[in-house]
């Protein structure tokens, strides 16, 4: 029931969120602050994770693929069918989940600690729709080309793993990369990333906007912001992989 009670004060929270925004202006001006703080930031992080993992999943591959029956070409094959479908979409949105969750959960929280969202609601404006809608369309809007650039910097760390360890020949890493190429693959990452930004942008904003009392209880809300963002993106990632590629 604890739980069902949480879900119920979540959408009725979205039906705030979505509202018409009553300042166009001040919207624009929120949506590219937000874009800045939850996506430009973000850059370096996942462009530094996503070039590693790559290169770690081309290099197991690579050890093992050891027999001489099985073709060395599979290891492109194989980085990039785990970056597009999985590791890009999915991983990378869990690091950003835990980066920017817990931004929006402490800037929200503290705002509602300090009793400036008390303000905002005592001078007519919408706080929900104010404080949360840009962050939503900012996900929405970034996310998609931040996990583009994931994939194809794993890619790329995949191919100077070889370069440098010298596990299996560049050539036969280009051939797996073209080899049976899905564009549809692609459209579900990007399917399973427009969903897990929104998750990123919406249930965080949920436990910073009602968290009750101090400093000490935004910091805890960040933490379980954090875990539920996570746990509902993994949730997610099962089911939809279940609707798309079934």
């Amino acid at each position: 029931m604890y739980y069902l009670t949480h879900i119920g004060h979540y959408f009725i929270m979205l039906k705030q969120v979505l509202k018409k925004p009553q300042n166009w202006r001040v919207f624009r001006e929120s949506l590219f602050r937000e874009l800045e703080d939850l996506g430009t930031k973000s850059l370096g992080i996942i462009a530094f994770i996503s070039f590693f993992v790559g290169g770690v999943i081309a290099i197991q591959t690579a050890l093992n693929v050891d027999s001489p029956f099985i073709p060395k070409y599979l290891i492109g094959f194989v980085t990039k069918r785990s970056m597009i479908i999985e590791f890009a979409p999915t991983f990378m949105s869990v690091i950003l989940a835990g980066k920017v969750g817990s931004y929006i959960a402490s800037s929200i929280g503290t705002m509602r600690v300090t009793e400036q969202i008390d303000a905002l609601e005592v001078m007519g404006i919408n706080s929900l729709n104010y404080l949360i809608f840009p962050k939503i369309t900012a996900t929405l809007l970034f996310y998609p080309l931040v996990i583009l650039l994931s994939m194809f910097l794993g890619i790329v760390g995949g191919y100077c793993a070889g370069i440098i360890t010298e596990k299996f020949y560049t050539e036969d890493f280009l051939y797996g990369l073209r080899l049976d190429f899905d564009p549809y693959l692609v459209s579900y990452a990007m399917i399973k990333t427009l969903v897990f930004a929104f998750v990123i942008a919406t249930v965080p904003a949920y436990h910073g906007y009602f968290v009750k009392g101090g400093a000490l209880e935004v910091g805890r809300a960040s933490t379980r912001a954090v875990v539920w963002t996570s746990i509902v993106i993994i949730l997610l990632n099962y089911f939809l992989t279940q609707m798309l590629l079934s």
